[in-house]
This record gives C-alpha cells, structure tokens and sequence, in this order.
C-alpha cells in the first residue's frame, strides 16, 4: 500500500491499515529510523492498556522499560 506526502509534510493511513490495527484519531504514531528504512508503530493513547493481554514473559516489563528510556531521551 502507499500514500502520498502533502507539501505540509501530511500524509494518510490507508483505511485497510486502520481497520486492521483498530487505529482511531486517538491513536499516534511512531516513527523509527533504521538504516535506510522508516519503520512507523501505532502508539495508543494508554500504551500499557493497549498492550495489555498481547504477550506472555515480561513484555509489559520490557515496554514500560522502554518506554523509560525514551522519556530520558527527550
């Protein structure tokens, strides 16, 4: 799927991947740089409830420690 950049840097979620993930206008994204590639992640407005019930083995752990992290970033 692609979409196309506005002269004000905007651009639009395709609603294939909206309904897929469940986005909202409540919902932000993400954007991640890696190398060459922009990885883009639909952050919820409460990260941890949206995370909630996903995985098994301290993944909330890992998240909130991330999320840490990020904080000191900024």
């Amino acid at each position: 799927m692609k979409s196309t950049l506005t002269s004000r840097g905007q651009t639009v979620v395709p609603a294939k991947i909206r309904r897929q993930f469940g986005l909202t206008p409540a919902d932000g994204l993400e954007w991640l740089v890696e190398g060459t590639t922009i990885r883009v992640v639909p952050v919820r407005r409460d990260t941890v409830a949206a995370f909630r019930g996903q995985g098994k083995g301290g993944a909330v752990k890992r998240l909130l420690a991330e999320r840490k992290v990020d904080r000191a970033r900024e």
